[in-house]
């Protein structure tokens, strides 16, 4: 449970005495209860919003006179609004195969087809990915609302990359880092000839017998070195080891994995897994592996079959368990996998799943894979106030949901304040 101080509570009663034209957007929802994602659970949780953010999120917190108040407890249960971290919704086209690592999809960005299905569903953040097979491309975060730019939340989320248990896949991700270490030689070599020369242009700026010269060498001082420009391949794969960009992997089978671990050899960069579930996948084998642990694992939330039973197993329990950072995408890329989503997870927390880790599977992690997670993905002070409100248990099959608030807009529901 979040306790609030008595510093708190006056900076609520401070808000309450700006002018009404500054404070035109600032309200209050109080719920039974607010399933934060990153902070447990808040019994009747008191949440501030003003101009699209969440000011305060706390238990019973006062409210100063004046502040409108949406007043749901009993009744309403908050969440955060979720989060797809893999999807192609509203884009079209193949892609290439091979290294291509510079194509961005918000290259693709034409149209917002589905998408606003998609917001009414709860769904508040898409990350897009490129098609293709090899190393097609980096990825996009997107609102689910809004036209043109106004709806990107980040470009160059993550570098898709595919995986499979052949040679192809392997050299395709050494050609990366390759390209990346002969930029770095050549880039080397081109500074090293420009000190030299500096040295050079130091001495003959000391030159007292021929004064025109010395300005001359004086002024050639002045400037900067300028890097040599990397190539696509060589800057992407150099923002993967600068940790300014991650690697998305996707793999179907568990020798996929070993593979992959075999092709990055030495090479320290953070990346996630993607890995669609079937009813005989195999991933099960590489639960326990070495480096999976705190590393996002994208998947569908299904049960699958233990290898020549009909028992079913859940690899998302499983792999929860051994410390994977567990990430939920839909069954598929249609409105209605989207729309039935959360219950697809509810049967997977009926079956065992914790319900906490069956949360931020589908809010906070996602935004984390996509890099956005300052923003959304949970309920916490300062992030977008991007909420969905349930009139139960939200794993339940027979709840609904009331109401979506997106930046403080609520865009479905009849809400009065």
């Amino acid at each position: 449970m979040m306790k609030r101080t008595n510093q708190l509570l006056l900076f609520v009663g401070l808000l309450a005495m700006q002018p009404i034209a500054q404070a035109g957007d600032l309200f209050a929802v109080q719920v039974e209860r607010a399933e934060t994602a990153s902070h447990g659970t808040i019994e009747h949780a008191v949440i501030l919003i003003d101009d699209g953010k969440i000011v305060m999120i706390g238990e019973d917190l006062a409210i100063a006179a004046g502040i409108p108040v949406i007043d749901k407890d009993p009744g309403w249960i908050a969440t955060p609004a979720l989060v797809n971290c893999y999807s192609r919704l509203g884009l079209s086209g193949r892609g290439p195969s091979g290294l291509n690592p510079q194509r961005k999809v918000s290259k693709e960005l034409y149209t917002s087809a589905g998408h606003t299905a998609l917001r009414d569903a709860g769904v508040g953040t898409l990350g897009l990915y490129p098609a293709g097979s090899g190393i097609p491309g980096q990825g996009l975060a997107i609102k689910t609302w809004g036209s043109g730019d106004a709806r990107i939340l980040k470009e160059d989320t993550y570098l898709k990359a595919m995986m499979r248990s052949d040679s192809n896949s392997k050299k395709t991700l050494s050609k990366g880092f390759e390209e990346a270490d002969e930029y770095l030689e050549k880039e080397a070599k081109a500074r090293e000839k420009w000190d030299k020369e500096r040295e050079k242009l130091e001495k003959t700026a000391k030159d007292k017998d021929d004064k025109e010269k010395a300005d001359e060498a004086k002024e050639e001082l002045k400037k900067p070195y300028v890097p040599t420009v990397p190539n696509p391949a060589a800057e992407a794969f150099m923002g993967l080891r600068s940790g300014e960009l991650s690697a998305l992997v996707g793999i179907s089978k568990a020798s996929d994995y070993l593979h992959f671990l075999d092709a990055l050899g030495e090479e320290e960069i953070p990346w996630a897994l993607h890995v669609p579930i079937t009813r005989e996948s195999d991933l099960y084998h590489v639960k326990a592996a070495v480096g999976l642990t705190n590393k996002h694992l994208v998947m569908t939330p299904v049960l699958s079959l233990h290898p020549g039973t009909l028992r079913s197993r859940s690899m998302a329990a499983e792999f929860a368990a051994e410390g994977a950072k567990v990430t939920f995408v839909p069954r598929s890329d249609t409105t209605g996998a989207h729309e039935s989503w959360m219950r697809d997870v509810g049967e997977l927390v009926r079956v065992g799943l914790h319900r906490e880790t069956a949360l931020a599977a589908l809010t906070l992690h996602g935004a984390q894979v996509l890099r956005v997670d300052d923003r959304v993905g949970s309920l916490e002070e300062g992030k977008d106030a991007n909420i969905l409100f349930f009139d139960g248990d939200p794993f339940a099959a027979s709840t609904k949901l009331d109401a979506v608030l997106m930046e403080g807009a609520f865009v479905t529901g009849e809400v009065n304040r």
